[in-house]
């Protein structure tokens, strides 16, 4: 039984590290699109830097799950946590008037990065078995 619950914890952990790695080819992506510096149509400093920085923190914590999942299983779920949040105050600021709704259920990345947290919260259990958290 124990053994099994490991093995579903590994099997976990390797989703979310593929889920990151993606995340981290995507923001990779749009920085050789756009460069280094692209503002993100015109979000803050801090949005931007925020988003360009995922390009390194992605595969770190994806690596970390993989490598030390002690401190990669709570890194994800900070990460995705804050990400969502985030995202869905950048959304609430240029929302025109009610219009956050629409765009968050009409916006395919932000519904992937919601279906991502409630992945991680509902399997947290989960990725958390290994030797390591004995």
């Amino acid at each position: 039984m124990m053994r099994a619950a490991m093995r579903h914890g590994r099997t976990i952990r390797r989703i979310w590290a593929a889920c990151l790695v993606l995340a981290a080819l995507n923001h990779a992506l749009i920085l050789i699109r756009h460069g280094l510096f692209w503002d993100y149509g015109g979000v803050g400093p801090g949005s931007a830097a925020y988003w360009s920085s995922l390009t390194v923190v992605d595969p770190l914590v994806a690596w970390l799950l993989l490598a030390r999942p002690r401190v990669g299983v709570p890194a994800t779920a900070v990460l995705i946590a804050t990400n969502v949040a985030h995202n869905l105050a950048v959304t609430l600021r240029y929302a025109l008037d009610d219009g956050f709704a629409t765009r968050v259920l009409t916006s395919p990345v932000l519904l992937s990065q919601i279906g991502f947290l409630l992945f991680v919260a509902a399997t947290y259990h989960l990725a958390s078995r290994t030797r390591v958290f004995r």
